[in-house]
């Protein structure tokens, strides 16, 4: 099973780098447009299309779950920490199933959505250029599919108190990368 975990961990980690590329070409293209524009009166087409339809929904979403595998979504325990542990193990097995459901249903839905703007080849019209945009609406469903199963992971192992190999911190994440 920790192998298991170890490819989760694996897809996470290209998610992240991906959405990590996608910003600094979102820098480089908004820049190169910048200075095209004020230097040559030479814009770059389809720049806002670019950036509004891919760049920034790549660098949303895909890095997901990121955050659910290094628990570092928002969370209020105050009345929590103030539990038996039994009872803050309960919680947190049932939070995340309720993750991993509720992001199981989206990550469904957005795909389907997704397949039919692909069908119908949705684009975006932008001065005299068509941009198609239908490719970026496939990242939401992957980037929820990615959290709803760290999530799924994570339930498991609170519930059976056993380590599937996924990393849980930003420290163990470096120190297998160092090991590697």
């Amino acid at each position: 099973m920790k192998s298991f975990g170890r490819g989760i961990d694996r897809l996470t980690r290209a998610l992240v780098l991906l959405g990590g590329v996608c910003v600094a070409l979102m820098m480089l293209h908004v820049t190169a447009e910048i200075v095209l524009r004020a230097t040559l009166n030479m814009p770059l087409p389809g720049t806002i299309t670019i950036v509004a339809n891919y760049y920034m929904i790549v660098a949303a979403f895909a890095p997901l779950a990121l955050l659910e595998q290094r628990n570092e979504h928002i969370s209020v325990d105050i009345f929590t920490a103030a539990m038996p542990a039994f009872m803050q193990r309960i919680i947190e097995i049932a939070v995340r199933a309720l993750t991993a459901a509720v992001l199981s249903l989206l990550a469904a839905r957005t795909w389907t959505e997704a397949l039919s703007k692909a069908d119908i080849g949705a684009s975006v019209t932008q001065g005299s250029s068509s941009i198609p945009v239908w490719p970026a609406y496939f990242v939401l469903p992957v980037g929820a599919a990615a959290m709803a199963l760290v999530a799924a992971i994570r339930m498991v192992e609170a519930a059976t108190r056993t380590d599937l190999g996924l990393p849980d911190s930003h420290e163990a994440m470096m120190a297998q990368e160092r090991a590697e």
